[in-house]
């Protein structure tokens, strides 16, 4: 259940018990005796107006205490000789609030007039053990009423403690779960990549020394390596980090344009419109879709020019990215790894993606996210 529904139930509730409250003050005003016939119209006012303020006693619990104490004085004084039931439910939604002091204060005052109230009133004919009988035991409701709100205020304070515990213990679980699968990277792929990269530069290095050319290919496998390696280095300190330092960005982008050039592609890169403040999650992604276009490009589409185009609007930011490859309108893009993690972070920032072959030829990578301006 959502909190707004649960605090709609709460104000359905706190109405009901209002109304009920009020209408059985009311009875029981009209059915008991009064000591005097004066100010009845008064009286009933106040047996009305002290059940309907426990309407706000969740919002405001201390000025309902004090409405119902003295409406409960009022009626009272004024000759009907009722129970302050509305003055109870009050003292029970204020200690369940926190507020013991405020309460026990009030209700010693309470006690304190009401008496005082009674003989306002008029004469009783109610002996003197009926009147102390009847006094223990408002003392003992009230103490009651006192109680049932601490207990419950106490019993919420443990839960809100327990759920805090467990949220603090699986954020725990989650740190050393980042932890193990950085371990596990850092021992699995590390050693892997690091024999990549050196045996690259190597046969680099000793191509050169000899005067011979170096091919594309080695010098495309040299420059992976480096990437690689720069990658596996940043996602380990994200996972170390919780992710306080992205670790590529915007800022990046015309470094994959750049590197991409190196393979023999011509590729350009074009931003349009006032870059504003980027969340990290949307340039994040922004900057893994040029990488992996531009990878794909390379080693499938067999082009010769690709376009990158950032448009950065005033609500979103638009990512297109083109080339001239072979790929023709009847031929359908075959789902790879890449796409499908294209488009799982797209959809999970609540944008939209869309991949396909050019009408004129080549193929297309278009996303858009939306980007939240406000403060």
């Amino acid at each position: 259940m959502s909190a707004a529904e649960t605090d709609g139930r709460a104000r359905v509730a706190d109405r009901v018990i209002a109304v009920g409250v009020a209408v059985a003050l009311l009875v029981t005003g009209l059915s008991g005796q009064r000591s005097t016939a004066s100010s009845d119209l008064l009286g009933y006012a106040l047996l009305t107006a002290g059940g309907l303020a426990l309407v706000a006693r969740r919002r405001t619990p201390v000025a309902v205490l004090a409405a119902t104490g003295v409406c409960a004085v009022g009626y009272q004084a004024a000759g009907f000789d009722v129970p302050a039931v509305a003055y109870l439910f009050a003292v029970y939604a204020a200690m369940r609030a926190g507020h013991r002091i405020v309460t026990v204060t009030a209700s010693v005052a309470m006690l304190t007039a009401l008496p005082v109230a009674a003989l306002i009133s008029g004469p009783h004919s109610t002996s003197e053990a009926f009147a102390q009988a009847r006094g223990a035991l408002e003392i003992a409701w009230l103490v009651a009423a006192g109680a049932a709100g601490e207990a419950l205020r106490q019993a919420e304070r443990r839960a809100d403690e327990a759920e805090r515990t467990r949220e603090e213990t699986a954020l725990r679980r989650a740190d050393e779960e980042r932890l193990r699968i950085a371990r596990e990277l850092h021992d699995s792929l590390t050693h892997q990549i690091s024999v990549i990269k050196v045996q690259a530069e190597a046969a680099v290095h000793v191509a050169r020394r000899r005067g011979e050319e170096v091919p594309q290919a080695l010098l495309a496998i040299q420059e992976a390596g480096r990437e690689a390696a720069r990658e596996l280095r940043a996602t380990l300190e994200a996972l170390r980090d919780d992710d306080t330092t992205p670790p590529r960005g915007l800022d990046d982008v015309p470094e994959l344009v750049e590197r991409a050039r190196t393979t023999g592609l011509d590729a350009t890169l074009t931003i349009e419109g006032q870059r504003h403040h980027v969340p990290a999650a949307v340039a994040r992604t922004v900057y893994r879709i040029v990488q992996e276009s531009l990878t794909n490009i390379t080693r499938h589409a067999d082009a010769s020019t690709a376009s990158v185009r950032i448009d950065c609007r005033a609500d979103a930011l638009a990512v297109r990215i083109d080339d001239d490859g072979t790929a023709t309108p009847g031929t359908t893009p075959s789902p790879g790894l890449g796409l499908l993690g294209m488009r799982e972070r797209v959809t999970a920032l609540g944008g939209r993606l869309r991949a396909q072959p050019r009408g004129k030829g080549g193929f297309t990578v278009q996303a858009e996210l939306p980007v939240d301006r406000t403060p």
